[in-house]
């Protein structure tokens, strides 16, 4: 595997060469060990799918109940065999709320800054020379709730994020970090003014299809798009799923319309995406049974992955 780098608004491997990703989520690899799919199997339909970057979401209080040494083993595996599949990886630190108050949206992403620091300091000993874990993703969706959990500045929110890269980097962390903007990292606008004055690294928004109303593209661009004019940006969670799936909530519930949009807009502008989730039970889902049968959001993805030429 390549080391991943930052040029410029976009990303590049060893030789230079632009790289766009397009791939999927898991869900938290505790679960899916629990469930009996954190096997190379469950990778290998991954890769079938299309995919060339796979991203784990580690929800803290998984992190400590598995123990940091075991938890760290799972992740061992499944950065294994994605490398071995051709595939990289993201690691996401997968809190919900906000970080300044230590408020959350449930008690599944609570966390501290400490906890988090030292979460990263751990991620960048281990895997800081592996050049398949690409991304750091520090944080996934920085949220106030609409200020039910308090506030917190965009001054305050650069400062943990250039804390938690002044930590991996310095712990030997080679990967990229990822930003995510407010409002459940869809809001990237104070990226126009006042970027994070730091090298090599990259910007997340989760565009999902009731963030906003249709037409999309311009209220995209306004909200997040603009940002590929000077930096790489990386969408790390889209998709749809209809108000009869199991699991539809706000704001995922849309069609194949939103499918379309997305993947035109991102592909137009070499924008980077991943769709959520790889697993039977979490919502939107992409595959409904242990054949790995596509749902409907599944469908869409599965045929729009397996058609790009890598």
């Amino acid at each position: 595997m390549s080391r991943i780098s930052v040029t410029g608004n976009s990303f590049t491997t060893e030789a230079g060469d632009t790289i766009i990703f397009r791939g999927l989520n898991t869900s938290d690899p505790d679960k899916l060990k629990k469930d009996g799919y954190w096997t190379k199997s469950y990778f290998k339909e991954i890769k079938n799918w299309g995919a060339n970057l796979v991203r784990f979401p580690v929800h803290p209080p998984r992190w400590n109940e598995r123990g940091h040494e075991a938890y760290l083993q799972l992740l061992d595996d499944g950065i294994k065999w994605a490398g071995e599949l051709g595939m990289y990886v993201i690691i996401d630190w997968h809190s919900i709320g906000n970080l300044r108050t230590q408020m959350y949206q449930s008690d599944i992403y609570d966390t501290t800054p400490k906890e988090t620091y030292d979460f990263w300091r751990k991620i960048a000993k281990r895997y800081g020379n592996n050049p398949t874990v690409a991304f750091y993703e520090l944080f996934n969706e920085p949220t106030t709730y609409n200020h039910e959990l308090g506030t917190i500045t965009w001054e305050q929110w650069s400062d943990f994020n250039k804390e938690m890269i002044t930590i991996i980097r310095a712990n030997g962390g080679q990967g990229i970090p990822l930003v995510a903007g407010f409002n459940w990292a869809y809001d990237l606008t104070p990226v126009q003014d006042a970027p994070l004055d730091i090298e090599g690294i990259a910007y997340v928004s989760h565009p999902y299809p009731q963030k906003r109303e249709k037409p999309w593209e311009a209220k995209w661009t306004a909200d997040w798009g603009f940002v590929k004019h000077k930096y790489p940006i990386i969408l790390t969670e889209i998709g749809f799923c209809g108000p009869e799936d199991p699991g539809a909530h706000q704001p995922v519930i849309s069609d194949e319309s939103y499918g379309d949009a997305i993947t035109k807009y991102c592909d137009e502008r070499g924008i980077s995406y991943m769709i959520w989730v790889f697993d039977k039970e979490w919502a939107p889902r992409l595959f409904t049974d242990d054949k790995y049968t596509p749902s409907r959001h599944g469908t869409y993805f599965k045929k729009k992955l397996q058609s790009y030429k890598y």
